[in-house]
């Protein structure tokens, strides 16, 4: 019945993504699945042994000044298994800008049942911003604010997570960071305070055959005062080997998604977007590069290599 309940819950999140969505604030990726640490604490040490995720993406590739992205996590468990911890770290650019994000991550899991859990985690770190206003354009030039570069702008930031899974299905919901900061608008070519992101993210894995897995997953990440961004994907893992998939970002772009299990530590991914707005004219599309690192086991607690 409790499965039941779950696999419903997880029907219904899935239909959120009818809800429109818009470009926010904080960076994203297509790839989401693979760095959810970046988003939501309680993520930290739930895949039961230590792992370490590099992702670079290159968005709008041709047009000067594109968001360029760079993310790394690195969480495991304790000798303690309820307890994890972890690190992230976001290098966002974006026309003049660069924005540095650094948190350290803490969860605690409850045992709900023999197969499920819940993590409840806290993050807290660092944003640090920087501005040249000479490596971008902006429509007055005799204006002082816009002649004055930023240097190192330190902002704390203090977040919350809560992560429920099971052996084949995961829901989260977070707050990266409740402190506002400040960030550069590249619409208005100015500076602006960011406004609170709440984040929703869900998954699960069917076993289509003894060879063949289907996931499908999304994220939705709400702003105060801007419509809902949603991401969805579904991906088929081969032989535990060859990922291969596709997703969408409401009224955004689509994408394919690619990936191979090089060994039982080592995973790489691929994904490039296709922009579905009047921005397509103008740019070659995103292109996204994943590498996974996950430490084998001690236990036979984890007999394939993970999904999400």
């Amino acid at each position: 019945m409790k499965i039941t309940i779950y696999k419903i819950s997880l029907a219904l999140l899935f239909l959120f993504i009818s809800i429109q969505g818009s470009a926010q604030q904080d960076p994203g990726y297509t790839q989401y699945m693979y760095n959810p640490l970046t988003v939501n604490s309680g993520y930290a040490g739930s895949t039961g042994t230590l792992e370490a995720v590099l992702i670079h993406r290159s968005q709008w590739t041709g047009i000067d000044g594109a968001p360029s992205t760079q993310s790394f996590t690195l969480h495991s468990p304790l000798t303690n298994d309820r307890i994890g911890l972890g690190f992230s770290a976001v290098n966002d650019n974006l026309g003049p800008s660069n924005e540095l994000y650094l948190d350290a991550n803490f969860s605690y899991t409850l045992l709900l049942s023999y197969t499920t859990k819940l993590a409840l985690g806290v993050k807290a770190g660092a944003r640090m911003l920087n501005v040249d206003w000479q490596k971008g354009r902006f429509y007055d030039e005799s204006d002082v604010l816009l002649n004055s570069n930023i240097d190192n702008k330190f902002t704390p930031s203090i977040g919350a997570g809560a992560y429920l899974y099971g052996e084949k299905w995961y829901v989260g919901a977070s707050v990266p960071s409740f402190i506002r900061s400040d960030y550069y608008d590249d619409v208005q070519e100015s500076i602006n305070v960011e406004r609170l992101h709440y984040y929703l993210m869900a998954g699960y894995v069917f076993d289509l055959s003894d060879n063949l897995k289907f996931k499908p997953a999304m994220l939705a990440r709400a702003v105060t005062g801007a419509p809902i961004s949603v991401d969805a994907s579904a991906n088929f893992l081969i032989n535990e080997k060859f990922t291969i998939g596709a997703g969408y970002r409401w009224d955004d772009s689509v994408s394919v998604i690619a990936g191979f299990q090089i060994n039982s530590n080592f995973f790489v991914g691929y994904s490039y977007d296709y922009t579905t707005t009047d921005l397509n004219k103008y740019n070659d599309g995103s292109h996204e590069i994943v590498l996974r690192f996950q430490l084998s086991p001690k236990s036979n607690q984890i007999k394939s290599p993970r999904f999400f």
